[in-house]
């Protein structure tokens, strides 16, 4: 009778949670490359949070700096001034309701630019506003109409962002390493079951 042969995949072992103790513990089927990225994988988990705040910190101070900076310029170059409404504004629909506190309609209105030249631009306003009605504006240095200067909390949440974005992206890396190596490893021992199952399938042959 011939002899049975194991497949080729008989030794190759199922994938394993990357944090499993079967990684550390000793046992006949451990490889180097389990070890390897047992601890691979520990080193990341441990790393990464500690990275990820750093590079949070580090970011959201910046970001911080950089707004406040452009908020100190915006302050200095923008000016608040009075226009008037040419046109009235659209009524909405459901006034007095919370959606018609917090809509606004673009409207043409007219106003006197730091230079004394009169203009005329749309800006958006509360609806139900009568023509002739006077509303706060603010203008750059040229004498368009433009947002007011950046707030605290609007700086403050900007900044959180890029905190965020910065410790996302530290623990996307900290994952596509881990990913990478995996790979390698993994690669790594389907080429030596191989090359050993290469010197192995030789002596599995059929008797005579």
């Amino acid at each position: 009778m011939p002899s049975e042969q194991p497949s080729p995949s008989a030794g190759r072992h199922e994938p394993v949670h990357p944090l499993s103790l079967w990684r550390w513990r000793h046992n006949p089927l451990r490889r180097r490359t389990d070890r390897i990225q047992g601890w691979t994988a520990l080193a990341l988990l441990l790393l990464a949070p500690v990275l990820g705040l750093a590079a949070a910190f580090s970011a959201g101070d910046a970001a911080r700096a950089r707004y406040r900076a452009v908020a100190e310029e915006q302050e200095q170059t923008r000016h608040l001034l009075v226009a008037t409404l040419t046109h009235d504004s659209p009524r909405h629909p459901e006034p007095g309701s919370d959606e018609a506190k917090k809509a606004r309609y673009p409207v043409p209105v007219r106003y006197t630019a730091p230079g004394g030249e009169t203009r005329t631009a749309e800006t958006d306003v509360l609806p139900g506003l009568s023509r002739g009605s006077t509303v706060d504006v603010w203008v750059d240095a040229r004498g368009a109409l433009t947002g007011a200067p950046m707030a605290a909390d609007e700086i403050r949440s900007r900044a959180m962002g890029w905190a965020v974005i910065a410790f996302l992206a530290v623990a996307v890396a900290g994952a596509a390493v881990y990913g990478v190596a995996a790979l390698s490893l993994h690669r790594h021992n389907l080429a030596d079951w191989e090359s050993r199952w290469a010197r192995t399938a030789p002596r599995w042959t059929t008797s005579p």
